[in-house]
């Protein structure tokens, strides 16, 4: 396989600094990696620089809460003790699981605090996901090292020494979701129904009902509401609630992960291309985060299907065309393929199939800053605000802070983001030229606004993801019935972590995503769960 092994921004964990006025987006680096960026007024004398430690600190923090490890979250702030407990009391008392927390904008005080924004993403078990903003306050000691400066505030900006919060559950009768063809879903078919169904139920306003409501620590007296889950008035008892999700289709999805991930934390997606309507969605482990359709993932070269339109809209290049695929390319950083494989003289279709990093990169200068952002928003709906009629991540593509991070962004890496929805939608999109917006519920309403491919593009695309079956990275798939297509991925997660596997892949009228965690290259990780989805449904829905 030869897919990127470019250092990509760690899962669910993103973060932009803007500067101000006519100045250019500040250069980010994501999870794990520091960052040093400055923020600058119209006028006058630059503030000081965001210090790449106390952000480093900050994610770290983050990153330890969200992963449940209160102890370690607490030792890199001014209260230990009083951190751990609060972390531990709140997730519990709450009955969130597995949260999400993503840090935003950094910035620097008066007295040289460092502010780091984040967004927080709380799932309450049985009823939904609390939502908020909030940010944390980073000082340095007076031994130099930077710690987060507690306060219950960080947690919740209404979280104070007299306020808390109390979780209020009001239960009711379940109300059973039905495939796309009425027949009843339960868990038996596929474990990653269980929570999914709850979910539908609960859009639809047939499922629990609760609150996260602010009460005063002494009296106990109800002070505000910070969420409401459910509706107060659902479906009708007894009436059941129809899903876009194909009985078969989703058995067969959840099989194909346990019978080939190898236990790995996995996730997929299969989808109609003529309409978007979601057909299956699996995830491994079941319980907690839905990768799947919330996940924030580099799509490492799988992305190359919207670098390859961006390029060939613009006429930058032509399939026959020769593109050389040295070992290596230096653009502020090396960049190197996958086991550091060359092709020279390799035409553009040789670097698609073979999926060459080097030499989707040195085509960068044939598109603008902006413009592989643009191609994905107007032709792929990425980045626009999707209503699938589940909670859902769509994609990020930011303007690239510099040459390095551009080049990093051809090959789906930087801070390109996505996850196997919105792969399975690219991909769906480049086989029939048309962007469709995933729905799991049929009422669910499109509000984006896209346009078509142009038919030689669409062309192009399902010829070179068909070659990358029959003579390239994807040729696991080769003998499968179908005039398969597919695009291969491998995105790096740091400089320790395994390589997470990719594949997009296309069939008649259905398209499917797959990622891996840890899959080391998409071909050997992804390509064989793909294979075992085809293979047990060998027939499009009806």
């Amino acid at each position: 396989m030869h897919e990127s092994e470019h250092p990509a921004p760690a899962r669910r964990r993103h973060w932009r600094l803007l500067r101000a006025a006519a100045v250019a987006a500040a250069a980010a680096t994501i999870a794990g990696v520091g960052a040093y960026a400055a923020e600058w007024r119209p006028f006058g004398p630059a503030r000081p620089a965001v210090h790449p430690d106390a952000v480093a600190q900050a994610e770290a923090f983050l990153a330890d809460w969200a992963g449940g490890r209160a102890e370690g979250a607490g030792a890199r702030t001014t209260s230990p003790d009083r951190a751990q407990t609060t972390l531990r009391n709140f997730t519990a008392g709450l009955d969130i699981t597995a949260p999400s927390l993503t840090a935003g904008a950094a910035s620097v005080a008066k007295d040289g605090t460092v502010i780091i924004a984040f967004s927080a993403q709380m799932p309450v078990t049985g009823l939904g996901t609390w939502s908020y903003d909030s940010q944390i306050p980073v000082r340095r000691q007076q031994d130099g090292a930077w710690k987060v400066a507690w306060d219950l505030s960080l947690v919740h900006p209404n979280l104070s020494s007299t306020e808390k919060f109390r979780l209020q559950r009001q239960s009711t009768e379940a109300t059973p979701v039905t495939d796309r063809s009425g027949k009843p879903l339960s868990a038996t078919a596929g474990p990653s129904l269980k929570p999914m169904l709850t979910q539908i139920a609960h859009r639809a306003g047939a499922g629990p009902r609760g609150a996260i409501e602010r009460i005063n620590r002494v009296s106990e007296e109800v002070t505000g509401v910070e969420a409401r889950f459910g509706k107060e008035e659902g479906a009708a008892a007894g009436q059941s609630i129809r899903s876009t999700l194909d009985s078969t289709w989703q058995a067969a999805a959840d099989q194909a992960l346990a019978a080939t991930a190898g236990g790995r934390d996995a996730a997929l997606v299969a989808l109609r291309i003529d309409n978007g309507e979601i057909l299956a969605v699996a995830n491994s482990p079941v319980a907690g985060f839905n990768r799947a359709l919330s996940g924030t993932y580099a799509p490492g070269s799988t992305w190359k299907i919207v670098t390859t339109s961006a390029l060939l809209l613009g006429g930058a290049v032509k399939p026959g065309d020769i593109v050389d695929c040295p070992k290596y390319l230096t653009v502020g950083k090396q960049f190197h393929n996958v086991e550091t494989s060359e092709f020279p003289g390799a035409t553009f279709t040789k670097n698609f199939t073979e999926s060459c990093n080097t030499g989707f990169i040195s085509l960068r200068d044939k598109i603008g800053d902006s413009e592989l952002g643009d191609v994905a928003a107007k032709y792929f709906g990425i980045g626009q605000k999707w209503n699938v009629g589940l909670p859902t991540f769509d994609g990020s593509v930011p303007v690239p802070g510099g040459q390095t991070e551009k080049a990093a962004s051809m090959i789906g890496q930087g801070r390109v983001l996505g996850n196997p929805l919105t792969m399975a939608s690219v991909a769906a999109t480049a086989a029939s030229g048309s962007f469709h917006q995933p729905t799991i519920t049929p009422d669910a309403q499109d509000k984006t606004t896209t346009t078509a491919l142009p038919a030689k593009v669409v062309t192009q695309l399902r010829a070179l993801m068909r070659v990358t079956v029959t003579d390239g990275t994807a040729r696991g798939l080769a003998d499968l019935p179908g005039n398969v297509g597919a695009k291969t991925g491998t995105a790096e997660v740091g400089e320790s972590a395994p390589n997470n596997g990719w594949v997009v892949a296309t069939r008649g009228n259905v398209a499917v995503a797959v990622v891996v965690e840890g899959g080391i290259t998409g071909g050997s990780s992804a390509v064989p769960v793909v294979r075992h989805l085809l293979q047990a449904v060998p027939h499009d829905p009806s």
